[in-house]
């Protein structure tokens, strides 16, 4: 099989050939967006998942579409050692540009990039790439409070998109990562922009903890966002993820090396794409064979060893290493935070920050009370396989 024509992509974020089994997520934001730029209420949305589901694919998909209906769009990866406002700053500065070229926006990008240039200098953004030829307007987005001064900047920026005829929609990854001040301060923007039925949609994705932090950070939250899980492939979309790009490149795959695929990467998109990519280059001919996919399979594990797991693997200390060992070795999770205490033979409360600082470096979750599970899927194999757990 030609390896140029591989249609497999895997990587972080890399779209697939085949976006399969996200319709119902797709259609609802499409609706959403519709809805919100005739004036209509509709929610915003998280996407809570795993690692290795899409949920960035979806969030890129997602932009697409909202620049199909006319929106202005922010997308911004948060990250653990940067601060909101300043990656929100040059976003906001580039979509008023913008809307100030057309007429009926200009007098509203004028007044929105005065409100800019006062909450620049309240929250101390370095402005020295970008020069904002206006002074700042005195008592607009200048208390330093973040949820006050936040909510005004969006609203000036929901007022100029609406004047301008337009949207603008914003997308943050990783909102794990965010504090609880900068959570909160988004909530509040969304929320009252929402109120006065201004232009703005915001499209959030992040680990499955994301809606318990949303609701501790505003307990409205859970009304002003839907939350669709972006989880695992079921049987069907995780054969029209590796059988159509194949048919497409008018190749074949034999009905039991699907089955294969499935049940080796149990419909993981990011693995469906790894096995995906190491059969087509293993495979001398078409149609692709049981026997392909196992002389595959060895080739996608280091890979998937030496890159997706490791990497986050190794972002651990030494004493939360053993932790999530000791999850390992209970099999598959989700497990009681007791138990792990039991097997690594200390008391639990005192293992309580080292199984925070996991969290806080979105390796683990809690699905529930007293419940710990791995962000990673698979994680779990990946240490029995390369540290003797058993």
């Amino acid at each position: 099989m030609d390896p140029v024509r591989n249609p497999f992509a895997p990587g972080a974020g890399n779209p697939p050939p085949e976006l399969a089994g996200r319709d119902s997520i797709l259609h609802a934001a499409d609706i959403a967006l519709q809805r919100i730029l005739l004036g209509r209420h509709s929610k915003s949305q998280i996407l809570l998942g795993l690692r290795g589901v899409g949920k960035t694919v979806l969030l890129r998909k997602l932009e697409a579409m909202a620049q199909g209906h006319g929106y202005q769009t922010s997308f911004i990866e948060a990250p653990e050692n940067k601060s909101l406002v300043e990656l929100l700053y040059p976003k906001i500065h580039q979509v008023l540009r913008k809307l100030s070229s057309i007429e009926n926006a200009k007098m509203m990008s004028l007044n929105a990039m005065r409100t800019l240039r006062s909450f620049a200098k309240t929250f101390k953004i370095s402005i020295e790439d970008i020069s904002i030829s206006v002074d700042p307007e005195i008592g607009s987005a200048d208390s330093g409070i973040l949820e006050y001064d936040l909510s005004e900047l969006f609203i000036r920026v929901g007022e100029t998109a609406k004047a301008a005829g337009k949207g603008w929609c914003l997308f943050i990854d990783e909102v794990q990562y965010l504090s609880k001040e900068e959570l909160s301060a988004l909530i509040v923007g969304i929320h009252h922009s929402n109120q006065k039925s201004l232009p703005i949609m915001f499209f959030g994705a992040g680990l499955p903890q994301v809606a318990a932090l949303s609701g501790d950070a505003k307990s409205y939250a859970e009304r002003l966002f839907d939350y669709p899980p972006v989880g695992a492939l079921d049987a069907a979309a995780a054969v029209a993820a590796i059988k159509q790009p194949i048919l497409e490149e008018e190749e074949r795959i034999t009905e039991e090396a699907l089955v294969s695929i499935i049940e080796k990467t149990k419909g993981y998109p990011f693995f469906l794409q790894e096995w995906g990519f190491q059969v087509w280059n293993i495979a001398d001919q078409s149609p692709i064979s049981p026997q392909d996919v196992e002389q595959a399979t060895p080739i996608a594990l280091n890979r998937l060893d030496d890159s997706f797991f490791r990497v986050r693997f190794e972002r651990l200390t030494p004493k939360e290493r053993d932790y999530v060992c000791a999850m390992a070795r209970l099999g598959k999770g989700p497990y009681r935070s007791a138990d792990v205490a039991d097997i690594m033979g200390e008391n639990i409360q005192k293992l309580g920050s080292c199984r925070s600082q996991i969290i806080n470096k979105g390796m683990i979750y809690s699905p529930s009370h007293g419940d710990i599970a791995f962000t990673v899927p698979l994680f779990e194999e990946y240490l029995m396989r390369t540290h003797g757990i058993k």
